[in-house]
């Protein structure tokens, strides 16, 4: 290694390559189990589903710039809304089906 100084900079990146490889199989393993686990039903798995809503409404969702509150409003407008959007918004028509929307808008209840 005294002769060649590029020899560590080639066995760190072997190892950073083993690295990824082996966090990819570890990352592939999770995707079978997620796509296993079913449908999504409690709080935190609706939280994941909010995240999509977080962008424009602000992480506490009670909105930020153009984008008003979703705390407080009511389930079934919530519902449309992501099933049929709004025009001329970023609310675009099917952002949800019917079933996510629903679990969006039950979560979205109970903030405060």
């Amino acid at each position: 290694m005294k002769n060649n100084p590029v020899i560590p900079y080639i066995l760190i990146m072997a190892f950073g390559i083993g690295l990824i490889f082996f966090m990819s199989l570890d990352g592939a393993g999770n995707k079978k189990e997620e796509a296993e686990g079913g449908a999504s039903t409690g709080a935190e798995d609706n939280s994941a589903l909010v995240q999509t809503c977080i962008g424009c409404h602000g992480g506490d969702l009670k909105g930020q710039a153009n984008a008003p509150t979703l705390v407080g409003l009511d389930q079934e407008r919530i519902v449309d809304v992501l099933v049929n959007g709004i025009e001329g918004t970023p609310m675009t028509p099917n952002m949800k089906n019917e079933a996510e929307a629903k679990a969006i808008a039950e979560y979205i209840s109970t903030l405060e």
